[in-house]
């Protein structure tokens, strides 16, 4: 017996995904209206449309800027889309602030994990081989593996927890994003100032 399909659930993925509403209601048929195994479903048809669109050039956007409260921490961010259409739309622009947010509270350094210099990650795999010396060389390389990844989900703005939603990452608000609007969205770079820093 198959879980009957509401507009409501599918208005719930659509939101939680960013995903077409068509879409959406394909993925909740085909989980038998498991949410948790549409938002999978989802991610893996989205993963396959991200990469189609990565190779489209981005040419408009946004520069936002954002000052805390206070005035001791300032973000200055710019987002690229292919078209002015997007870069004018509502959903856009709070999508680049929320980014400006995560940016003035997370303190990313990089945007992505291949920005990141070579020395700065040999670095980090000394001190962790360092701290973890006499250990089988196989468990070694786990444990260096796992503290690489919490180095850059700490360094990389696209790996970082979503400071809103911390059971999502930038990576995917950022997917989100894309499969809303069906165009290449980029965050080209940032800039991020504090007080005394």
């Amino acid at each position: 017996m198959s879980t009957p399909i509401t507009a409501q659930m599918v208005n719930d993925l659509r939101v939680a995904t960013g995903a077409g509403l068509l879409d959406c209601k394909k993925a909740l048929t085909e989980a038998n209206g498991n949410a948790a195994e549409a938002t999978t479903l989802l991610r893996k048809k989205l993963g396959n449309k991200l990469d189609k669109l990565a190779s489209r050039s981005t040419k408009e956007g946004l520069i936002e800027s954002y000052i805390h409260l206070g005035g001791k921490v300032g973000v200055l961010i710019e987002v690229n889309c292919e078209t002015d259409f997007v870069a004018r739309n509502d959903d856009f622009k709070v999508f680049v602030r929320d980014l400006c947010l995560q940016i003035a509270a997370a303190n990313p350094l990089f945007v992505s994990r291949d920005q990141v210099p070579e020395a700065e990650l040999t670095k980090e795999r000394d001190i962790a081989s360092a701290s973890v010396a006499g250990k089988p060389p196989a468990v070694v390389q786990k444990i260096v593996e796992g503290k690489l990844e919490n180095y850059y989900s700490t360094v990389c703005l696209l790996d970082q927890p979503f400071v809103k939603q911390t059971d999502k990452s930038v990576k995917d608000l950022l997917a989100a994003q894309i499969a809303k609007t069906g165009e290449n969205i980029q965050i080209r770079r940032f800039a991020r100032y504090q007080l005394g820093a």
